[in-house]
């Protein structure tokens, strides 16, 4: 035997021994499991039997249960039956009795009928027996006698109304023109508000007259570029340290009197600077026209306004009317109109509104051959205000007839503002000068009879004789008035010419 056998052997039969008793130690390990898997499955079996047992006595519970409720459930409702049983039967006993009741007055009102049937009837008897005896006394039938009372009757009552309507008549003329008294004075004395007022020129101080040169510029190329950027007029004269702005828009006068003043303390006057600052100004001016109008609103608690509204109440900040700012007038009309209302009971928030925006036209950037109530009228409708608020700015001058009491208000409201003492700079010399040019320029024309100015100057009225003039020149004379105090005359707004041609026949018949 070779020497190297055993060590080959041993090694392969350890191999084989190990491999023997893992398998017999897996197949115990095997029957094992397999008894245990057994075992589960038998307890597996008996836990499900026992659950099963315990579902079914909770069912038969629960059953139980449900059959003892739905006994309680019949046993109440058939008691609840007996008891509505016995309520019917107790309705049905006192019908019973009412309507026996009312069989037993059934008979009586019958024989009660009756009797009432053979007393009219007597009756009857006897009234024709006593008109018989009246008409035979009176001399006049039934229906005559009705007729002369009737008429009688309306006679009285016709004196009697007659005389109770002067009586209320006279009371209401008294007590009317006492209230309005009332009413107007009151609501003046509630308010008192400052008068301001600008002019068409605004003078600028200068530091010295070497300054005029500079604002001038070689050859004049400074003063012009003031002039074309802001539209105004820079008069330059020999007033010592002053230069003078002319300008009939006040807001572009102001724009270039407050861009000079920056000009001058900066001390660079240019072409390039004066179009740098007035842009900057402009841009100031417009944002101090839409606060002016947030705060005229916020002033007279007035709400629910779009910008665009906005931007045309603060315009009238810089505008003025007769030396009167307008943005002062107009709240001065608002509040005065709230009063008004409050006094008479309209709506005041309405009121105030209407006479708030009443002049808004004047404020208007655009040019129109409108007035400025018409002006103001259109705006307002662009900005969605109410037909009533717009009536009441178109009517404020009886351009068109006022719809609403709101609208009267605005008028009176107008009127007691401009007429207030100080309140503009016209004089009544002026006033009255003014209408009789108007009056005698119409007079001129030959065919004018009479010339009327009236509602202050807004209207001229011209009667012409209708034999020097037929129908069909009437017009053309009217247009050429209406040149004429174009060229002639200086007024503010608009005036309306109204000629009036007609023939009167008179005869007496003697």
């Amino acid at each position: 035997m070779p020497t190297w056998l055993p060590y080959v052997i041993l090694p392969v039969a350890g191999i084989f021994l190990g491999w023997i008793f893992r398998w017999i130690y897996a197949r115990f390990q095997l029957t094992a499991s397999e008894q245990k898997a057994e075992r589960v499955k038998q307890d597996a079996i008996k836990e499900a039997e026992a659950q099963k047992k315990e579902i079914l006595l909770q069912a038969k519970e629960q059953l139980i249960q449900d059959q003892k409720q739905q006994e309680r459930e019949n046993r109440e409702r058939r008691a609840e039956l007996q008891r509505f049983e016995s309520r019917v039967n107790k309705k049905e006993e006192l019908l019973e009795q009412r309507s026996q009741e009312y069989e037993k007055r059934d008979r009586e009102f019958e024989a009660k009928t009756s009797e009432l049937a053979k007393k009219e009837s007597f009756l009857k008897t006897e009234e024709e027996k006593l008109r018989s005896e009246l008409e035979r006394i009176s001399g006049l039938t039934a229906e005559e006698a009705k007729a002369l009372i009737i008429k009688n009757l309306e006679n009285d009552a016709r004196h009697d109304a007659q005389a109770l309507l002067n009586k209320i008549d006279q009371e209401a003329q008294l007590s009317a023109e006492k209230k309005a008294q009332d009413v107007l004075i009151t609501a003046i004395q509630r308010i008192a508000t400052e008068t301001t007022g600008d002019l068409t020129v605004a003078t600028v101080s200068l530091p010295s007259d070497e300054m005029k040169g500079r604002i001038i510029g070689r050859e004049g190329r400074n003063i012009r570029t003031l002039e074309t950027l802001t539209g105004v007029d820079v008069i330059i004269d020999d007033t010592p340290e002053a230069v003078v702005i002319s300008c009939f828009d006040p807001v572009r006068k102001e724009i270039a009197r407050v861009a000079l003043e920056r000009l001058i303390t900066d001390g660079r006057i240019h072409p390039a600077r004066i179009e740098e600052i007035v842009q900057k100004v402009t841009r100031e001016i417009q944002q101090k026209i839409y606060e002016e109008g947030e705060k005229a609103l916020f002033d007279l608690g007035i709400h629910n306004m779009g910008q665009d509204g906005i931007r045309a109440i603060g315009r009238l900040y810089f505008r003025t009317s007769y030396g009167q700012n307008v943005l002062t007038h107009s709240k001065e009309v608002a509040e005065l109109a709230s009063l008004l209302a409050a006094e008479v009971g309209i709506n005041r928030e309405l009121a105030k509104r209407a006479a708030l925006l009443h002049d808004i036209g004047k404020g208007a950037e655009n040019d129109s051959d409108q007035n400025h109530a018409e002006v103001g009228a259109e705006m307002a409708r662009k900005m969605g205000e109410d037909p009533r608020v717009i009536n009441a700015i178109a009517a404020h001058h009886n351009d068109v007839e006022a719809q609403t009491m709101e609208a009267v208000i605005v008028q009176i409201a107008d009127a007691i503002s401009a007429a207030r003492p100080g309140a503009r700079r016209e004089t009544v010399d002026n006033y009255v000068k003014r209408l009789e040019n108007l009056e005698e320029t119409a007079k001129k024309f030959p065919g004018v009879e009479q010339a009327y100015a009236i509602q202050a100057g807004r209207e001229l009225r011209i009667l012409v004789n209708n034999e020097k003039i037929p129908d069909d020149q009437v017009k053309e004379l009217a247009k050429n008035i209406a040149k004429q105090i174009e060229t002639d005359l200086r007024y503010p707004g608009r005036i309306k010419i109204t000629m009036i041609r007609e023939t009167r026949i008179i005869e007496y018949a003697r």
